[in-house]
């Protein structure tokens, strides 16, 4: 018996990697949202086309393929990008790019094409409430904003971001403000969605607690079956 399992949560709540280590533990497929809407902002910026420019940016998408593998990888058009669009620059850009309603319809109707044959875990903003209105298991993950900062940090110190922590906690502020008025689809909770607060909890914490939500939705289930 197979789910689909979305999270969603503000920048840095650490949806990407609990979702990766839940795809991993379950033999499910992680479809990362977030790096979708960065390869898009990352092919306007190589076609030097103004993430703002929803018109030209409508344009090239439909000759482009965004692809993931079992290693994290991810591909644009063949290429793997994956350094690429976690530059710094990219978090803001994806944002913008993510307030474009043609982008975001393109965007969406992929991500529930991938999901139509469920075992998927798919993370975002937008998850529980636009894309995978019907999942079967929604949460919702948060933390405060010095927490999340200092997790974006030490990520980027991973790819050698020359960028400093007080930059990233301001960005972050920026983005929750830009994800939680955006007129389409904004960051919002699911009404049914379980919140789960990461602050104080590490990786393996939250996922315990998560796969003890999934085997009580297993158990229901199956008395209801």
């Amino acid at each position: 018996m197979k789910f689909n399992i979305a999270i969603d949560g503000p920048s840095a709540a650490g949806k990407s990697t609990i979702a990766k280590r839940l795809a991993e533990k379950l033999n499910y497929i992680h479809l990362d949202t977030g790096a979708m809407y960065r390869c898009i902002a990352y092919k306007a910026e190589l076609l030097g086309i103004d993430i703002h420019d929803e018109d030209k940016i409508k344009a090239f998408l439909p000759n482009t393929t965004i692809n993931f593998d079992s290693y994290g990888n991810v591909f644009l058009d063949g290429a793997n990008v994956k350094d690429e669009i976690r530059r710094e620059n990219m978090s803001w850009s994806a944002s913008t790019i993510s307030t474009l309603l043609s982008v975001r319809e393109d965007l969406v109707r992929r991500q529930q094409v991938y999901a139509a044959n469920k075992g998927i875990i798919m993370d975002g903003r937008d998850i529980g409430t636009v894309v995978l209105p019907d999942a079967e298991i929604k949460l919702f993950l948060t933390a405060d904003v010095k927490s999340r900062a200092l997790r974006r940090y030490q990520e980027y110190c991973l790819y050698n971001h020359n960028v400093t922590l007080e930059y990233i906690e301001a960005d972050i502020i920026k983005r929750d403000i830009q994800d939680t008025t955006r007129e389409f689809s904004p960051l919002l909770k699911a009404d049914d969605a379980i919140e789960i607060d990461t602050t104080d909890m590490n990786v393996d914490d939250v996922i315990k607690l998560i796969l003890s939500i999934i085997d009580k939705k297993k158990i229901e289930a199956k008395i209801n079956d």
